[in-house]
C-alpha cells in the first residue's frame, strides 16, 4: 500500500504515460481535458447559439470517459488512498512559502490561504477566481488546447505549436509565481 500512497517516480509514471499516448496515437485519438467542455456544451445544445459548438460531439464521447475517470480517480485517491501526510518538500520551499503568507507549507497538500473555505468570504479572492478561471478557459481555447493536451498529446505528436504553447505555459507560470503572486497576496 505504501507504493500506491507515495508519488510514483518518473521512471514508472513516464513510461506509463508514454504507453497510453502510443495507444491513443495508434487509435487516432488526441488527449486533452479542455475539449471536454466544448463537447459538454455541444451535448447541451450550444450549437444552436454558436457555430463553435456545431461539430460531431459523438466522436468525442470517449474523451468524456477520461474526464469522468479523472474526477472519480481524484475522489477515490483523496477519500480511500490518502494517508493525510503532505508531500515532503524542501525547507527552502517551506520558508519561501512562509514569506508569501502560506504558513502550512509542508504540512498540507493545499494551502488553506488559497484553497480553504475562507477564500469564498473574500471579495478579492472571488474576483481572482473568476478572472483566473475566465483567463484559463479563454487561454486554453485560444491556444487550441489545455496544458495536458499540448504537453502530453501535442508534444508526443511532435507538433511545433504545442511546443510553443508549453514554453508559454511554463513561462507564464514562472512569471506568475515569482512576480505577480507576491504582489497579489
Amino acid at each position: 500500500m505504501d507504493k500506491i500512497l507515495q508519488p510514483w517516480p518518473w521512471y514508472v509514471s513516464g513510461p506509463l504515460i508514454a504507453l497510453i499516448m502510443a495507444i491513443l496515437i495508434l487509435l487516432g485519438k488526441r488527449f486533452g481535458m479542455s475539449s471536454n467542455l466544448r463537447t459538454i456544451c455541444a451535448i447541451g445544445g450550444a450549437g444552436k447559439v454558436a457555430d463553435f459548438f456545431r461539430f460531431d460531439w459523438k466522436a468525442q464521447r470517449w474523451n468524456l470517459i477520461v474526464a469522468i475517470g479523472a474526477v472519480l480517480g481524484g475522489y477515490i485517491a483523496i477519500n480511500f488512498l490518502s494517508n493525510d501526510a503532505a508531500v515532503t518538500i524542501g525547507q527552502d520551499s517551506i520558508e519561501a512559502l512562509k514569506e508569501l503568507g502560506i504558513t502550512d507549507g509542508g504540512s498540507s497538500y493545499m494551502p488553506a490561504l488559497l484553497f480553504g473555505e475562507g477564500v469564498f468570504s473574500s471579495t478579492k479572492t472571488i474576483f481572482f477566481l473568476l478572472v483566473g478561471g475566465f483567463l484559463v478557459g479563454f487561454g486554453a481555447r485560444y491556444a487550441g488546447g489545455c496544458t495536458s493536451g499540448h504537453a502530453i498529446s501535442g508534444l508526443s505528436n511532435l507538433q511545433l505549436p504545442s511546443l510553443i504553447a508549453v514554453i508559454g505555459f511554463f513561462t507564464g507560470g514562472l512569471l506568475m509565481v515569482h512576480f505577480i503572486f507576491p504582489l497579489i497576496f
